[in-house]
């Protein structure tokens, strides 16, 4: 006779990278019911960014999530200067293009290596972590930083980057881009990960779309949602590169959203190189009135969306955004439905999820 129990799952768990607590109703191996919460980490960021002018929530935005922190000072400083009516420069729209893509190669090179250590594949964790490295220099070399990388600023970017580090990126990416072929058909083919991830944790489309969720989630499942085509911004109007989606809806398909997406980037990243214009890198300020404004972008977890009220003062009298975790956690309740308890923490990581962004 099997027994159905409950069982807790985290907030500190091995296989877990963040606190987040699962209470799983489990019968047997099966997972026949879940019910979680997202962490315990909640820092009062919004709160914060009510007693802090323009200036300084640049800084305080960009640390709400370490992997997706250029992607929330970028799309801070846009809603601010939606809500001022300034313009920025186009070196500056080519140069906050060239940092992005830099940060989602790395952002998703690191879950991709996650997703190895937690099936057990230790030498593929390795190896891919070793890979990111090299763009961890990258970001160091060109920005000074290797996760928060300070290149934001109201109007534009905060950096110049000279012909002769263009041309370290261009050969960075060269460099990597082979290395990250053989990264891509470790995981298209190798058998192991294909019996660890193909077919596990299913978000069927139809799930996907009555759900909202965004990103490599949403692509996964043959969704068609990707910010820089659907409300183009920045340099990507005059880039060329494709959305990829994938039909297996799974724990596979979202790691080969995430893989074939690499190679849009370098592509993306060299196209910036070849094309950044000369001129300068940041606009002047336009006066501050009484305004609101929304910006969004596509960080590299999906969607991520910025409200902004100004007063007339220096001082937001509201700023709130709302991270792509936020979106793609409820669809965990759907992709660990039936599933083994063996596969919880790797389907929780196919969803490249952010507590501390998710819990701000």
């Amino acid at each position: 006779m099997t027994t159905t129990f409950a069982m807790p799952l985290g907030p500190v768990h091995v296989a877990l990278e963040e606190p987040v607590y699962f209470h799983l109703t489990v019968e047997g191996e099966t997972v026949r019911n879940v019910e979680l919460t997202s962490g315990h980490v909640h820092r009062g960021m919004e709160a914060m960014a009510a007693k802090r002018n323009l200036i300084k929530n640049v800084t305080l935005v960009e640390r709400v999530c370490s992997l997706c922190s250029n992607s929330h000072s970028y799309t801070y400083c846009m809603a601010v200067e939606n809500a001022l009516g300034m313009g920025i420069p186009p070196r500056a729209r080519y140069l906050r293009v060239l940092a992005e893509e830099i940060k989602r190669v790395a952002s998703h090179m690191f879950n991709l290596a996650i997703q190895a250590h937690i099936i057990g594949f230790k030498s593929l964790f390795m190896h891919v972590m070793e890979v990111r490295e090299i763009m961890q220099d990258l970001k160091e070399t060109v920005y000074g930083n290797r996760m928060n990388l300070a290149a934001n600023c109201i109007g534009g970017v905060k950096y110049d980057v000279n012909a002769e580090l263009l041309e370290y990126v261009r050969k960075t990416v060269d460099k990597v881009e082979p290395m990250a072929e053989e990264i891509r058909e470790i995981y298209a083919t190798n058998a192991v990960v294909l019996a660890r991830t193909n077919g596990i944790g299913l978000l069927p489309k139809e799930d996907a779309l009555a759900l909202g969720v965004v990103g490599p989630v949403a692509r996964g499942s043959d969704v068609h949602v990707d910010v820089r085509k659907d409300s183009p911004y920045a340099a990507y109007p005059d880039l060329t590169f494709k959305s990829i989606y994938e039909t297996g809806c799974c724990v596979h398909s979202r790691a080969m959203v995430r893989l074939h997406e690499l190679f849009e980037s370098f592509s993306l990243i060299r196209q910036c190189v070849e094309r950044v214009p000369e001129g300068p890198c940041v606009a002047e300020w336009n006066s501050i009135g009484v305004a609101e404004a929304t910006a969004r972008t596509e960080a590299p977890r999906g969607e991520v969306f910025y409200y902004i009220r100004t007063d007339g003062t220096d001082t937001p009298a509201r700023l709130k955004w709302r991270v792509p975790s936020y979106m793609n956690w409820k669809a965990l309740t759907v992709m660990m439905r039936d599933c083994k308890v063996a596969d919880v923490a790797l389907i929780l990581n196919s969803i490249d999820p952010c507590v501390s962004c998710t819990e701000r």
